[in-house]
């Protein structure tokens, strides 16, 4: 499954969020460090959800990559606007 989708289930599956935009930015970061050419190495998260918005921003922060879980091994680089 690509990364975009993982990202996507498994943060609907942890959150049911009003707002999730998961935004592949991998082609903005060819050639530089972390990019391993697959084209799935750089994402943006954009995620709104009442079990976020209860929490601190590092609260936040550890919830979505506990989720992600796994997955941060295959990511370089992850920027995340949580709500």
């Amino acid at each position: 499954m690509a990364a975009q989708d993982e990202i996507t289930r498994r943060l609907t599956a942890a959150f049911q969020p009003t707002e999730l935009q998961v935004i592949n930015e991998s082609h903005r970061h060819a050639g530089h460090a972390g990019d391993d050419g697959s084209g799935e190495s750089h994402f943006r998260v954009v995620i709104r959800a009442p079990a976020l918005a209860a929490m601190g921003r590092v609260e936040r922060h550890r919830a979505v990559q506990k989720a992600l879980g796994d997955l941060n091994t295959r990511i370089h680089a992850l920027a995340l606007d949580i709500g």
